[in-house]
C-alpha cells in the first residue's frame, strides 16, 4: 500500500513539474529580454541558462547588430550601414 501511494505522489510530482516547464520559444523569448549590454557570452544572464550556447551566442550576436543600427527591428539588414568604415 504504501509503496502505490509513494509510486502516485511521485507520479503526480513528475506531472506537475513537467506541466511547468517552458517551451524553447518561451526560454528564446526571456533571454533575449534578458540580454543587456553587458551580456557577453561569459557574463550571460539567468534567464539564459536554460538555453543551448549557440542558440545563446546567435541571440548575442542579433542583439549586437540591431543595437548597432545593422539590423533594424524587423530584421533587415541595412547594407550601407554594415560596410560604413567610419564607425
Amino acid at each position: 500500500m504504501r509503496t502505490r501511494t509513494a509510486i502516485s505522489i511521485a507520479a503526480a510530482l513528475l506531472t506537475a513539474l513537467t506541466a511547468c516547464g517552458k517551451s524553447e520559444a518561451e526560454v528564446q523569448a526571456d533571454c533575449e529580454k534578458a540580454i543587456v549590454e553587458a551580456s557577453t557570452v561569459t557574463n550571460r544572464p539567468a534567464a539564459c541558462d536554460d538555453l543551448a550556447e549557440d542558440d545563446y551566442k546567435a541571440l548575442l550576436i542579433a542583439r549586437t547588430l540591431r543595437d548597432g543600427g545593422v539590423v533594424d527591428d524587423n530584421g533587415d539588414v541595412d547594407l550601407r550601414q554594415l560596410v560604413d568604415e567610419d564607425q
